[in-house]
């Protein structure tokens, strides 16, 4: 058995992991690995085609008139694809979400779709259309093809690929190899160095732990009491059997193990199925589940599974959890007929070892390191006035409306409210030394509020010390106001920012009030500064649009005073990152889109490379990350940031080597690639000395200043300098990519994007920039998997036209 052999693996790789003193890494020990599951079946029919050329008709589709409604040419679109498959008939459909919007930069309208089959909703059944002058600019689709099976059903397993089974066959036979490779490096006389380092296993390792631990439960539970008599439609054993593979903590596993039943009958179950939209009509929630911190929401839903060939996939009925948990926000889809698999799981939260006429309001004044200074070690603190955009923040960062605070338990005659604290429609700032997840009644600053004709002061001392009677928390505790301070300021102008590239209230941002301008409202980031959870890490964790970000800054102990990750801004702008590229893959309301393999680490490469966009100087071109907070000249990556490839030469083949299995390995080379290509970009327009375009003038109006390149009618108004029109086309691309993109759907997308926003006149500028870096024309991909697997051939040719 794989999960006998693993054991013996640990022990055996823990051992050789200290053969060396010189291969020890202090680092690495020093973090605290959350527990996170990441997987998810694969879907070998979908499809992203970005250019029209490639975008084939069943049922005599064609373009309607400019001024046909975007949604129409969509759903008609739609309707046209399915006529391509032979075994539709009226059990299988789509609904269009309530979550497409038409992108204000643009003017193309992103369409999203989610498949329904017998009145059920497919969790990864997603199509997103991206429309423009009544054409259709783009589509990504994974729609279920074949016949809708009988709703309780049964998924014959000698056919079809167990994807948890099937994840964790893989990661033990990439840890046996690796394992033989450790082996003969510790009995020869070669040192433990770059890809070969011990750190590398371990995270493979860590990995294995996470996901694979409890892999056998679903087979060891069937045909006991607790699944043989149940009725199918209860939800109970399979949520119960999924807290026992999510839970970090074994004595909550082993509990549930030993009194199942005593857990099934605690649960409080609440049908709520006549709240559900159209496709998910059968919905509860759970209370009192262990380990959960709210109730869980429950829904039967259909999710695809392919057959062993990989060349077809069937429906396979689950339930679907919404599980929040202290250091994890899950989306899963179990079994809904036992014995209950994990099908696929995305954990919302993210790491990183790292209108009305506004009201007076009483402005900001902060003593921080201002917008642009990355950390301690590159500039001063100094007092700057509040600077939100008046666009992005009609209001300012510290005002909101009554009914919008959740600290408001009374009715006011008065709309809005101006706070004297770090609280405010776009982020709640505050300690939270405990580590939990109450957050409103947390420490942050208060300024006095008597002289309401005065800036509020938001001036606190941040000098640390270092001796030996001082205890290093308490030190870093004694400036908290300083700290909290800072994480609101760079929040918020990080809020506003992406606002101006795109990222609004549409499209899913961050805030309490949307101004009556779309989207859901009532989820400001709560923003946790020196959260007492942990060391050396920061997460993001991103619900669909409604309901609240949550973004937790740790203390790093790497150095004494402890750095404070809450003053480095690139790992805070690395978190709210994570954020932004969530919303808008495959639409605000699903946060499933980045959970495992390329999809994730590409989240994780956009956060590192805005990050560095926003902190670079024209220029220069090395930069590492989270190099202050870490203590270490190179950072938390593998390499620094660089167009030189003796300092970083990551390439797509990249991906192949060991260490890279996991999404922030993945994500540095996605952002070592967009970095090069930005710098390609900055040679041919110049660079910008900022990111931010110009404020609104008093009727409302943007002018083009020297930040914009004016549109002319068919193309909209664009950035001209290279730094700022990369941005834009990064964040314009996620919005037309589908779910679970590929490097090739990513670097298709910002190539459309280009061709949305200039006419694609850097078309060649990219893909030679792509094509440096092995993602070329050519590049390709034999035998890949969901998580990342697959033997990549690095591509480093352009378009014949280029």
């Amino acid at each position: 058995m794989r999960s006998l052999f693993y054991s013996s693996l640990v022990v055996v790789g823990l051992a050789a992991s200290t053969i060396r003193a010189h291969s020890h890494d202090p680092y690495n020990d020093s973090v605290r690995r959350r527990k996170t599951l990441g997987f998810g079946p694969e879907h070998p029919h979908a499809v992203f085609k970005s250019s029209p050329y490639q975008i084939q008709v069943n049922n005599g589709f064609v373009p309607l008139p400019p001024t046909a409604d975007p949604l129409d040419i969509a759903r008609h679109f739609i309707q046209d694809q399915l006529a391509g498959d032979n075994s539709v008939d009226g059990s299988k459909t789509f609904v269009i979400r309530k979550d497409s919007y038409t992108d204000k930069n643009t003017g193309v309208t992103h369409v999203y779709a989610r498949q329904v089959v017998n009145g059920i909703e497919v969790v990864d059944g997603d199509m997103n259309i991206n429309v423009k002058d009544g054409v259709v600019l783009s589509y990504g689709s994974s729609f279920h093809k074949g016949p809708a099976p009988a709703l309780f059903s049964e998924v014959d397993s000698e056919e079809f690929v167990q994807p948890h089974t099937d994840y964790c066959d893989k990661l033990i036979d990439e840890l046996e190899s690796r394992r033989v490779l450790f082996t003969q490096l510790a009995n020869s006389d070669q040192m433990f160095l770059g890809d070969h380092h011990p750190s590398h296993l371990r995270e493979l390792e860590h990995i294995y732990e996470s996901n694979c631990r409890h892999v056998s439960i679903p087979d060891d539970f069937f045909g006991s009491q607790f699944t043989s008599a149940h009725d199918p439609a209860d939800f109970r054993p399979a949520l119960l059997q999924f807290m026992i593979a999510a839970t970090p903590k074994d004595e909550v596993a082993h509990d549930i193990q030993n009194r199942f039943t005593d857990h099934m009958e605690k649960m409080h179950v609440t049908d709520t199925s006549h709240f559900a939209p159209t496709g998910s009509a059968v919905q509860f929630t759970a209370a009192n589940v262990p380990d959960a911190v709210n109730p869980v929401k429950v829904r039967l839903a259909y999710i695809q599974v392919p057959n062993k060939l990989k060349n077809s996939t069937t429906l396979s009925l689950v339930w679907k959890f919404e599980v929040e948990m202290q250091d994890n926000w899950y989306e899963a889809a179990v079994s809904a007929i036992a014995p209950h698999r994990i099908i696929s799981v995305a954990d919302w939260a993210s790491d990183s070892p790292i209108p009305r006429a506004p009201p007076k309001y009483r402005a900001g004044s902060y003593q921080i390191f201002p917008w642009g200074v990355n950390d301690p070690t590159c500039g001063k603190r100094e007092v700057v006035k509040e600077n939100m955009d008046t666009l992005a923040s009609p209001v300012g960062w510290h005002t909101l409306p009554h009914a919008n605070d959740p600290t408001t338990n009374e009715l006011s005659q008065e709309f809005y409210k101006t706070t004297t604290t770090t609280w405010g429609n776009n982020v709640f700032a505050q300690e939270n030394w405990e580590g939990m997840n109450n957050f409103v009644y947390n420490g942050r600053p208060q300024v006095n509020s008597a002289d309401l004709n005065s800036d509020m002061k938001f001036h606190y001392e941040y000098n640390p010390q270092d001796g030996p009677d001082l205890d290093p928390m308490s030190v870093s505790k004694a400036y908290i106001n300083a700290t909290v301070t800072q994480l609101f300021y760079t929040s918020n102008m990080v809020h506003d920012i992406y606002y101006r590239y795109g990222f609004d209230e549409v499209s899913g941002n961050f805030q309490q009030y949307n101004f009556e301008r779309g989207g859901q409202e009532n989820d400001a980031v709560i923003a946790n500064a020196q959260d007492g959870s942990g060391f050396n890490n920061a997460n993001f964790m991103t619900p669909p649009d409604g309901t609240n970000g949550r973004m937790r800054m740790y203390l790093w102990n790497t150095a004494k005073p402890y750095r404070d990750g809450d003053l480095e801004a690139g790992i805070v702008i690395h978190e709210l990152s994570h954020g932004l590229s969530t919303r808008l893959t495959g639409g605000p309301a699903n946060s499933a889109c980045l959970a495992w393999g390329e999809a994730g680490g590409m989240g994780e490469g956009w956060g590192d490379f805005l990050a560095t966009m926003i902190r670079s100087r024209e220029g220069e071109t090395e930069y590492p990350m989270g190099a202050w907070a870490a203590n270490s000249p190179k950072g938390i990556r593998n390499y620094v940031y660089s167009l030189d490839k003796s300092v970083n030469p990551s390439t797509y083949k990249t991906l192949d080597k060991p260490g890279y299995w996991g999404v922030h390995a993945i994500g540095e080379v996605w952002a070592e690639m967009l970095w090069v290509v930005a710098q390609d970009m900055i040679a041919k327009h110049g660079y910008s000395s900022t990111l931010y375009p110009p404020a609104p003038l008093a009727d409302g109006s943007i002018p083009d200043g020297d930040f914009f390149k004016a549109g002319n009618g068919k193309i909209p108004r664009a950035p001209k300098h290279g730094n700022t029109l990369m941005v834009q086309l990064v964040i314009s691309a996620m919005k037309l990519q589908p779910c679970r993109p590929s490097f090739f759907d990513a670097r298709d997308a910002i190539i459309q994007a280009d061709e949305i926003l200039t006419g694609g006149e850097n078309f060649c500028t990219l893909w030679n920039g792509f094509a440096k870096r092995g993602l070329g024309v050519d590049a390709r991909v034999e035998g890949k998997t969901p998580w990342g697997g697959g033997i990549r051939t690095n591509g480093y040719t352009a378009p014949a036209n280029c």
